[in-house]
């Protein structure tokens, strides 16, 4: 009952409202207020996703937190909140936030991923201009362009793809089991707790196939909050 008399005053919050109770400090009510917007088709903005970081830090709730960190890093990459994950990771003994290569990289590509594919692009349109006009000319081309040219379309599939390929999750229960299959019968390989961070390769029914720790397991989707 006490669930039900929450959400339905949440119901009745405003946006506008739930921005007054924030600069307010009521962050308890104004967190509810605006995840009840989000939990029914609202797309929270850049600044929401900061308040509710925000709030959440003040609440002493470092997974939450991050959760929406990270939520907007992977809508605005940004170097700054990069280490600032990274350092309250390591505060709190959390893994997965680690400043690597791999979160550079993904950092570098959000940032100027579209001007390397346009130049990908044109570099290809160069290309198949000259072959065109081999072929037009009846002028051999040589076997070794051709593989340059495969490899380079293959390289430019992936580079595009790349943004759907790579998924994160946070870890939002305590003592979540790590399964070596997708199935409750399978070994537990380890236990994490909330607010690590993992890498979701796949998904198989109500299983997710992550990276954690140089090993590939699998774990259940309820388990882990998606970014």
């Amino acid at each position: 009952m006490r669930s039900f008399g929450v959400e339905a005053k949440s119901a009745y919050l405003s946006i506008y409202q739930a921005d007054s109770l924030f600069a307010a400090g009521s962050y308890p009510a104004a967190t509810e207020a605006f995840e009840y917007h989000i939990q029914h088709g609202y797309k929270p903005t850049d600044p929401m996703l900061l308040k509710l970081a925000f709030m959440y830090e003040k609440q002493g709730d470092v997974a939450k937190m991050l959760y929406y960190l990270q939520v907007y890093f992977d809508r605005r990459p940004d170097e700054i909140v990069l280490k600032k994950m990274h350092d309250i990771a390591i505060q709190n003994n959390l893994r997965g936030y680690e400043t690597d290569d791999l979160n550079y990289f993904y950092l570098f590509y959000k940032q100027y991923g579209l001007y390397i594919t346009l130049a990908l692009v044109l570099l290809g349109t160069y290309a198949f201009g000259i072959f065109w006009l081999k072929f037009r000319n009846r002028e051999p081309s040589r076997q070794r362009h051709k593989l340059t040219v495969l490899a380079y379309l293959t390289g430019l599939l992936l580079l595009v793809n790349l943004p759907e390929r790579y998924q994160s999750g946070i870890v939002n229960r305590d003592r979540v089991l790590l399964r070596r299959d997708p199935s409750s019968a399978a070994p537990v390989v380890d236990v994490i707790s909330r607010g690590h961070k993992v890498n979701i390769l796949g998904s198989q029914d109500i299983w997710l196939h992550v990276f954690w720790n140089d090993g590939l397991y699998y774990v259940r989707k309820d388990n882990v909050w998606l970014i």
